[in-house]
């Protein structure tokens, strides 16, 4: 097994959409299709088509993507960057109204990890392509009260101007905190957000979501089904062991520590 790094665990940055809530196939998508028949267009992402889309990280980006395949000429149009701009303005307060109404919830353990970190006094922070509005609605409508200040940093939509994979968000987050990356881990569920982690030094625990869980993950430090609850043990591996158990901050640090031969406990 490889060794863990001796360096001390001081905060934790989290990923947004299909880490912290399955966002993206009840949130996201039926936001776009709202935006989409809000001005007239014949546009439908169905749950299949939007996991494909979902390749492509970024809103607007996706949309774009999507437009150049069907109508590649229109897509090009001198308006074309109008329209998907407010097509992606309406798809967001969409999507916050989805939320506020209880369409999203967060995915088992991250509550409870979430308020374990900060008593034990860890640092959070989010890295994340969705647009600030859209973190402040979920964490809003999820976490009521406790969300405010409880992340002191939010790394969100075009604060850098290329999307994950690439590992920009992450490091304006480490910046931002004035911390090296040996010192925080990464949360994340898709391949694109592995590889801006790992681009960007951390190490990741994956828990893919609905979207994700058939995709390949080798470079992650941890690979889990969820974080787990007392009610419902995580399962997966960690640093190349079986593993089985519930994802506390105190076991974070236990990881955090120099490796022997035993298995992470």
């Amino acid at each position: 097994m490889a060794a863990y790094p001796d360096a001390p665990l001081r905060a934790l940055i989290f990923d947004v959409d299909g880490t912290l809530a399955e966002t993206e196939r009840d949130g996201h998508r039926v936001a776009f299709n709202r935006a989409f028949a809000e001005l007239g267009l014949d546009w439908n992402w169905d749950e299949a088509l939007y996991g494909r889309l979902l390749e492509v990280t970024g809103g607007k980006e996706r949309m774009l993507h999507y437009w150049r395949g069907i109508d590649p000429a229109a897509a090009r149009a001198p308006d074309a960057g109008a329209l998907v701009a407010e097509l992606h303005r309406r798809k967001t307060r969409h999507y916050v109204d989805l939320v506020e109404a209880g369409a999203v919830a967060l995915r088992p353990g991250v509550r409870r990890l979430l308020q374990q970190a900060r008593e034990a006094g860890l640092r959070l922070a989010v890295a994340t392509t969705t647009t600030p509005d859209n973190v402040h609605a979920l964490l809003r409508a999820a976490l009521g009260e406790a969300s405010e200040g409880l992340f002191e940093c939010i790394g969100a939509g075009d604060i850098v101007p290329r999307k994950k994979p690439d590992p920009g968000i992450y490091l304006w987050v480490l910046e931002q905190m004035s911390l090296p990356a040996s010192e925080c881990l990464a949360f994340e569920d898709s391949p694109a957000g592995l590889r801006a982690a790992r681009a960007a030094g951390l190490r990741t625990v994956v828990t893919p979501g609905v979207y994700t869980a058939a995709q390949a993950f080798d470079e992650a430090w941890a690979l889990l089904d969820s974080l787990g609850e007392p009610e419902r043990a995580a399962r997966g591996r960690v640093a190349g062991q079986p593993w089985t158990g519930m994802v506390d901050a105190d076991t974070l640090q236990r990881w955090s520590k120099p490796a022997t031969s035993a298995a992470p406990g």
